[in-house]
């Protein structure tokens, strides 16, 4: 984020589960005034089976749960963001937000569901006039795809807490940076 000096940050979810430091990640998110969509491991941070973590993390920071559990249970599942929506998993292929459920754009990388794998991937069958940035899917790595000589749709998961790498996608640049772990994290 020093090297690039963004105006505005945007986070695809998922900041808080796996890597070593999830207190450190949420006073980036403050000290940036960062927004995020919800990814699936927020939402199950927000689950009260897990509300301990929020709790050590909240008493290591020296911040009080609520600001932290208030912030996650705010985030949208989409946003809106320099033309593109952003969505931590995905969107339903025809591109409407309403036909999208929760558990699609919380957990859906196949369409029409993660059942069988021969299912295609949701972006492979993406109808949708809306341009989409999303994440969740370490495993595929680096998405991209275009229209009409356009960027349409950016997934950029490349697996950081595994090894590989953190990206972010600069819109008004069309232009991908990215940042190597510094080692594994967590074993795939």
């Amino acid at each position: 984020m020093d090297d690039v000096r963004p105006e505005s940050i945007v986070f695809v979810g998922d900041l808080f589960t796996k890597g070593p430091d999830p207190c450190g990640v949420f006073r980036r998110v403050e000290a940036w005034s960062a927004h995020a969509v919800l990814g699936n491991h927020d939402a199950a941070m927000l689950e009260p089976r897990l509300g301990s973590v929020a709790e050590a993390c909240a008493r290591r920071m020296d911040l009080e749960v609520a600001a932290w559990r208030g912030w996650t249970a705010g985030l949208p599942l989409f946003l809106e963001v320099a033309g593109f929506t952003v969505v931590h998993a995905g969107l339903h292929p025809s591109g409407d937000l309403a036909s999208t459920t929760r558990h699609r754009a919380l957990h859906g990388r196949r369409w029409p569901d993660d059942t069988d794998l021969s299912n295609p991937f949701w972006y492979d069958v993406y109808t949708g006039s809306r341009r989409v940035v999303f994440g969740h899917d370490a495993r595929r790595g680096m998405v991209r795809r275009e229209r009409d000589g356009a960027p349409w749709l950016i997934g950029l998961d490349t697996g950081c807490v595994y090894g590989g790498a953190l990206s972010g996608y600069i819109p008004e640049e069309d232009r991908v940076v990215q940042v190597a772990a510094h080692r594994v994290y967590r074993p795939v």
